[in-house]
C-alpha cells in the first residue's frame, strides 16, 4: 500500500496581541472587564457551563451563564488551556504570560455525528531526559509513557466523499531544526528528528513545529470504516546523540476525528 507522507507546518501562539482576539473563528468582541468568553462559533453566543483547565497549574473553572470566566492563577510561561462543553468539540490552545493582558474570546464549534473525540488526555513521550532549553521543558508536568502513543478506534458515520482529518489539539516540546530557527527552543548544538504520526501502521506524517490545531489528513485508501483502526505517535530523537538513544520528550493532549 503506497504510504503518504505529509508534512504539517503550524506554528505555536508566541506572543498573542495584547487586545482582545478571538480564536477558532467568530468575530473579535471585547470581554467583560477583565473576564474572557467562550462563544459558539458559529453563533456568537456565550457558551455557559464550559470547563476550562490548565493541566499544569492543576487549576480548572466553568464560564459563567454568559460563557465569561476569569483565571484566578499564575501563569509563568507557556502552559496548555483545555476547553470541554457537552455537545461540543473539546478545544485546546497554548497560552502565556501575555495571553490575558486584554480579554481573549474563544471560539469553540459543536459536534457532528462524523466527529470522533478519541482521547481528551494529555500525554508526556520521550524519556524524561531533556533540557531546560528544550521548547516549553517548564511546562513539563508529567512522567514519560514511553517512546511512542497508541490508540485504537472504531470509524463509523463517515462520508468518504469528504476529507478525514486528525487533528492534535496541542503539541509542545518538539526540537527539530525548524522547530529551533522558529525560536522555539533555545538549544545551540543539537536538534531532534520529528516526531511521526502512523495511522494504520502507514507513516502518514512528520511534525515540525510546536502549536495548536495541526491537522493531519487520514489517506482514504488507509481507512477501514465500521472497523478498528489504529493511530500510533512516536517522539522524535536527538539527531546528535549517537552513543544511546536519546528521545525527545514532548507533550501532546486533544486528539480528535474530523470529517
Amino acid at each position: 500500500m503506497k504510504k503518504v507522507l505529509s508534512l504539517v507546518i503550524l506554528s505555536i501562539f508566541t506572543l498573542l496581541p495584547l487586545n482582545a482576539a478571538t480564536f477558532q473563528g467568530g468575530v473579535a468582541e471585547q470581554g467583560s472587564g477583565n473576564a474572557s468568553r467562550i462563544i459558539d462559533k458559529q453563533t456568537g453566543e456565550g457558551v455557559g457551563g464550559a470547563d476550562i483547565r490548565l493541566p499544569k497549574q492543576n487549576y480548572s473553572t466553568r464560564t459563567d451563564s454568559s460563557g465569561f470566566f476569569e483565571l484566578d492563577t499564575q501563569i509563568n510561561g507557556p502552559s496548555i488551556m483545555s476547553v470541554q462543553k457537552e455537545n461540543y468539540k473539546p478545544f485546546t490552545m497554548t497560552i502565556n504570560d501575555k495571553t490575558f493582558d486584554a480579554p481573549i474570546v474563544v471560539g469553540i464549534e459543536k459536534s457532528n455525528a462524523s466527529d470522533l473525540a478519541l482521547d481528551a488526555n494529555m500525554y508526556h513521550l520521550g524519556d524524561d531526559s531533556y533540557s531546560d532549553l528544550s521548547a516549553n521543558a517548564g511546562e513539563f508536568r508529567m512522567q514519560a509513557i514511553g517512546p511512542f502513543y497508541t490508540k485504537r478506534f472504531t470509524l463509523r458515520n463517515l462520508n468518504l466523499s469528504k476529507p478525514i482529518y486528525l487533528v492534535i489539539g496541542s503539541i509542545i516540546g518538539i526540537d527539530t531544526a525548524m522547530a529551533r530557527s522558529m525560536g522555539q527552543n533555545k538549544i545551540p548544538n543539537a536538534f531532534a528528528s520529528p516526531p511521526e504520526v502512523y495511522f494504520n501502521g502507514n507513516k502518514i506524517s512528520e511534525i515540525q513545529l510546536n502549536g495548536d490545531g495541526q491537522k493531519i489528513k487520514l489517506p482514504s485508501n488507509l481507512i477501514k470504516k465500521n472497523q478498528v483502526n489504529e493511530i500510533t505517535i512516536k517522539t522524535g530523537r536527538n539527531l546528535m546523540q549517537t552513543a544511546y538513544v536519546d528521545y525527545d520528550d514532548i507533550e501532546f493532549m486533544n486528539l480528535i476525528i474530523e470529517n
